[in-house]
């Protein structure tokens, strides 16, 4: 939809480099190239290289932030309401590695999923996931994104996403349709 667009930044724009993990602040006025826009998060070309943009900047873009348009559709939805897991590894299925155009539960990043919640109070969602290489810049990033997407959650009121290296990812981990998406089958 947006994929391989040039933008032009209406204002300066915090961004993530890639694969860093670096915050860097794209200037205002800057022409960068989208090249991956999937769940909420925008990875751009610049002159020096790759970042990553965060749905709260997407306005820079000249694009409508998908968390608040949600945020709109949800309003007035009981905070307390039950929450499954289904809702929880669809919210996963929105965050996305910005080098590679597969969700992370796809990729075979996902670990664990649980969801406590006794009666009449708000989920407390625990995560275990794992990155394609230890040392990448980027896990800190994507495993916030993932908190902030399980938070976003209605009756959610606690996501705890911990990254984990046992057991050691590989490319048998990803799923039947992230290796379509990546061409591997």
């Amino acid at each position: 939809m947006h994929e391989n667009t040039e933008k032009v930044l209406s204002r300066d724009c915090e961004a993530i480099r890639i694969p860093s993990g670096e915050a860097i602040v794209l200037p205002k006025g800057s022409t960068v190239l989208l090249t991956q826009a999937l769940g909420g998060s925008y990875t751009v070309a610049t002159a020096d290289g790759l970042a990553r943009i965060t749905d709260e900047n997407a306005d820079a873009l000249g694009l409508e932030s998908l968390l608040a348009k949600r945020g709109e559709e949800a309003e007035g939805e009981v905070a307390n309401v039950a929450v499954d897991t289904e809702s929880v590894w669809g919210a996963l299925k929105t965050c996305y590695d910005p080098e590679i155009p597969v969700n992370i539960v796809d990729l075979g990043l996902v670990y664990d999923c649980v969801v406590e919640q006794p009666e009449g109070t708000p989920a407390k969602v625990q995560i275990k996931m794992t990155l394609t290489a230890p040392g990448c810049g980027m896990g800190p990033v994507i495993a916030r994104e993932a908190e902030q997407k399980i938070l976003a959650i209605p009756g959610v009121g606690e996501a705890q996403v911990e990254v984990v290296w046992d057991p050691a990812w590989n490319q048998s981990m990803i799923s039947e349709v992230g290796k379509m998406k990546l061409g591997l089958i």
